[in-house]
């Protein structure tokens, strides 16, 4: 299962209380499921709101589950932004 690193940018920062950690997944559906496991509360409400990008790319509407991960990998966790 590939190790990545998520990245967690102003609101999803806050309510992971870390800038980084990593993950084992095979699928942004699995590092989020994880992620959610591991944060429950707050980090889980803001995830609704959030935009991911999977090695520098966009996710955008594409199904978590058919957005492959990679060894070594970045997902970024992007909640809106005040003003984007």
């Amino acid at each position: 299962m590939p190790k990545v690193t998520v990245r967690y940018w102003a609101a999803a920062k806050a309510a992971a209380q870390v800038a980084e950690e990593p993950y084992e997944a095979d699928t942004l559906a699995g590092a989020l499921a994880a992620v959610r496991a591991r944060h429950p509360g707050e980090l889980t409400r803001v995830l609704q709101r959030c935009s991911f990008l999977v090695d520098g790319d966009p996710v955008g509407t594409r199904a978590h589950e058919t957005v492959r991960l990679a060894e070594g990998g970045t997902v970024e966790v992007l909640p809106p932004f005040a003003g984007g």
